[in-house]
């Protein structure tokens, strides 16, 4: 049965054009309709139509594009620049017990997608963080230098001893043996694992949900949520009593939707990400109101799912109610769900402070891993 055409987006003839030249430079057919033939140029209300199998792909892609000069010319330069990009797996380590959980799983899914991991160790130096005092002379400290020494070899000795560790469960043969390298980055651990993905663009981040030396009412969101809220690449969180070591011990993954077209894109990043492994997904849309059309949403969205991603099986399922994380608990609870995907969407910082996200209240409130994907 052939493919049936949809419209992605109805630009000027001269857009129109250079978005079919993007996506066919990525293998999507692409075709133009509405153009005026006698003067294309002119032409208004383009529609840019391609084959319904293709569209994720073409989502994703429409979803980052941007339509300047600068922008178009920096991507045509660097285009053969990238080419190894998204070939890491990004481990922020504090040398507690999460980072070898950490690193059981980023191995795991190093292996499976030959690709390498990095351990990234950030802190903070408060000896001189006050600034310089408002006076005629400045009296240099050398005790803050000597602290300041003896904090770094301390560090450098707890990344020798995990990277010994490691070596030694790959020789044993308990883990399997993936390429690895250790960077330290000395500021606030949040930004700084934020501007080394962002420069070096890893597949994954693994991050856990607690750092050394918090309790239990110091969660660290301090780090992970922030990180969570802003990244750019996905990222995958998981608490302390996470039942399983390695990726292809998932079997059941819920993948929470809001029916907008950013979940699609998430979806389509999922599939990429884990498609050397085999699970079920389930769709849950959560919702305070009683609305007949969620289920009818939501059952077609499985329908596009199933037609689009014929190899995995998948099943939906509506939570409604006043406490949304506790019907989220106990649908986890019931169908055995290993791991909560969710789509999610920058937001500013007023956002982020007064409305917390579904990201954040599964985080403080389950006990279930958290893949979040950018839509």
């Amino acid at each position: 049965m052939e493919d049936k055409l949809v419209t992605v987006a109805i630009h000027t003839y001269e857009r129109a054009l250079i978005l079919k030249g993007i996506l066919e430079a990525e293998g999507i057919e692409a075709f133009l309709y509405n153009v005026n033939l006698i003067q294309p140029v002119i032409s208004a209300g383009v529609r840019v139509r391609i084959k319904e199998s293709d569209l994720p792909a073409a989502l994703k892609l429409i979803e980052d594009l941007q339509f300047d000069e600068e922008t178009l010319i920096e991507e045509e330069n660097n285009a053969h620049e990238d080419i190894h990009i998204n070939k890491t797996i990004l481990v922020p380590i504090d040398f507690s017990g999460y980072s070898k959980k950490a690193l059981q799983l980023a191995s795991n899914m190093a292996w499976k997608n030959g690709c390498s991991m990095v351990l990234l160790h950030t802190y903070y130096s408060p000896f001189y963080s006050g600034g310089m005092p408002i006076s005629d002379a400045f009296a240099f400290d050398e005790t803050n230098d000597d602290a300041l020494r003896a904090q770094m070899k301390r560090k450098h000795k707890s990344m020798e001893d995990l990277s010994d560790w490691l070596k030694a469960a790959f020789k044993e043969g308990d883990l399997p043996e993936v390429p690895f390298i250790s960077k330290f980055r000395e500021g606030v651990p949040e930004e700084q694992i934020l501007l080394y993905a962002k420069k070096h663009k890893p597949m994954l981040i693994i991050m856990g949900t607690k750092g050394q030396g918090a309790n239990d009412l110091d969660v660290m969101g301090t780090v992970t949520a922030d990180v969570l809220d802003r990244s750019r690449f996905p990222v995958f969180a998981f608490p302390e009593n996470t039942p399983f070591e390695r990726f292809d011990e998932i079997r059941q993954i819920a993948f929470v939707t809001r029916f907008e077209q950013r979940d699609l894109v998430a979806f389509h990043s999922m599939v990429n990400l884990l498609k050397v492994f085999s699970y079920k997904i389930y769709f849950i849309h959560m919702t305070n109101e009683g609305d007949k059309w969620d289920e009818v949403q939501l059952s077609g969205i499985k329908e596009y799912f199933k037609k689009q991603y014929p190899e995995i099986e998948s099943s939906y399922c509506v939570i409604r109610g006043d406490n949304l994380v506790d019907g989220l608990n106990d649908f986890i609870q019931e169908r055995k769900i290993d791991v909560l995907a969710l789509p999610a969407q920058r937001r500013n910082l007023f956002s982020r402070l007064f409305n917390p996200s579904i990201a954040h209240k599964v985080l403080f409130h389950t006990d279930t891993p958290v893949l979040v994907l950018r839509g």
